[in-house]
């Protein structure tokens, strides 16, 4: 059971949250799509980053959804 009071997650920790594999989260880090930042020499992803994600993403699907029908 993830830790819901964690500020900062690992990759790892973010994508088992989004329902994504590893790989597709270490792309969207990578692309800048979900934002990350440097602790150290360690590589985390804000929680709140990720609701963000969902969200933009959330709005943004009906204008797609329209231009296919």
């Amino acid at each position: 059971m993830p830790d819901p009071t964690l500020v900062a997650l690992t990759v790892e920790e973010a994508a088992r949250r989004l329902g994504v594999g590893r790989t597709t989260m270490y792309a969207l880090v990578a692309s800048g799509e979900v934002p990350s930042v440097t602790i150290g020499r360690l590589r985390r992803v804000p929680a709140e980053a990720l609701k963000e994600y969902v969200a933009a993403r959330t709005q943004a699907a009906p204008s797609t959804v329209a231009l296919a029908a």
